[in-house]
């Protein structure tokens, strides 16, 4: 039993050793002002606007069978479901002074659902990488619209005004999805030349690298020389690392995903036990909050991702 513990353990430790090798070299560019937020902002851009909406295209075209996954329409709702279960949570635990949290709440609620999940995938799972960034995708597609709607609200100061408007959900990465979901779903596959999906496919290959640098760039611009409250670590730590993956477990164990569909089972396991979302600090640059307690509490969550992850996932693989 321990055995079977410590090889899933070491395993996952050691797919985000190595993404996390490449997040500290590219935070330490940063800090060296080798690399600047201009170079981040045009990293950001080019993998939003092009890197990631072609994997997303061409990942869709050539694995997404829908036959063999009847029930796919149930992955973007889940994406929904599994944050506001955490923020559910996150509002009973920071319920003393919610105005005051909004940040602390997402942080507790929102992962790093693509950026950091899909490093891992083609780390771990290199002959399914294909079908796991597939699962991503549709995952995502239900998860980003809350992160850049209700997310953007909460990690926003309070003092900032967040207009919501149906324009903020039209991003790059979602029109790739739904055009390629439809593409496929209308049987229109056939009339797209190979030459074409491998090229996007090419383009797609260089999202995973190019996000684990922007990510590590990012967290690098966060200042260490303050960090929140223990009682507020404690209340985002249980509810990121303890809650969230907690409940996933016992709800997949329940119904014996794990027994029928492993990867997929795998995949609930790490959107669980995930570091909260680069785009919470992209937010709070780009809209306004608190910088400093929120940019401290993101660096303090990827330490506890090294270890929680891996703690959870050979857990599942122990009980599963």
């Amino acid at each position: 039993m321990s055995q079977i513990f410590w090889s899933g353990f070491w395993s996952m430790f050691d797919a985000l050793a190595v993404v996390f090798i490449v997040i500290i070299a590219a935070g330490l560019l940063v800090r060296k002002n080798i690399v600047t937020d201009l170079h981040i902002e045009s990293l950001s851009k080019i993998t939003v606007v092009v890197l990631m909406p072609a994997m997303i295209f061409s990942n869709t075209l050539i694995s997404f069978k829908p036959e063999e996954l009847p029930a796919w329409w149930l992955l973007p709702l889940l994406g929904i479901g599994m944050s506001l279960g955490g923020m559910s949570v996150a509002l009973l635990l920071f319920a003393d002074n919610i105005k005051k949290h909004r940040s602390m709440i997402a942080v507790s609620s929102l992962q790093n659902a693509g950026y950091l999940v899909l490093p891992i995938g083609q780390v771990v799972y290199p002959e399914h990488f294909q079908e796991f960034a597939l699962i991503t995708f549709l995952f995502i597609l239900g998860y980003n619209p809350l992160l850049w709607s209700l997310g953007k609200y909460l990690s926003t100061s309070s003092e900032v005004k967040v207009k919501i408007t149906a324009r903020s959900f039209i991003t790059a990465p979602a029109i790739a999805n739904v055009l390629s979901l439809l593409i496929v779903l209308l049987g229109l596959k056939p009339y797209f030349p190979k030459p074409f999906i491998d090229s996007a496919d090419l383009l797609g290959k260089a999202t995973v690298p190019i996000a684990i640098f922007v990510l590590g760039a990012t967290l690098g611009s966060v200042s260490l020389r303050k960090f929140p409250s223990f009682i507020d670590i404690l209340r985002v730590t249980s509810i990121r690392y303890m809650f969230i993956p907690a409940a996933t477990v016992a709800v997949l164990y329940a119904i014996g995903l794990g027994k029928t569909h492993p990867l997929l089972a795998d995949f609930f396991v790490i959107q669980s036990a995930a570091a909260p979302a680069t785009a919470i600090m992209l937010q709070v640059r780009a809209y306004g909050g608190d910088r400093q307690k929120t940019g401290s509490m993101m660096l303090l969550s990827y330490v506890f991702c090294l270890v929680a992850l891996p703690f959870w996932i050979a857990l599942w693989h122990i009980i599963n």
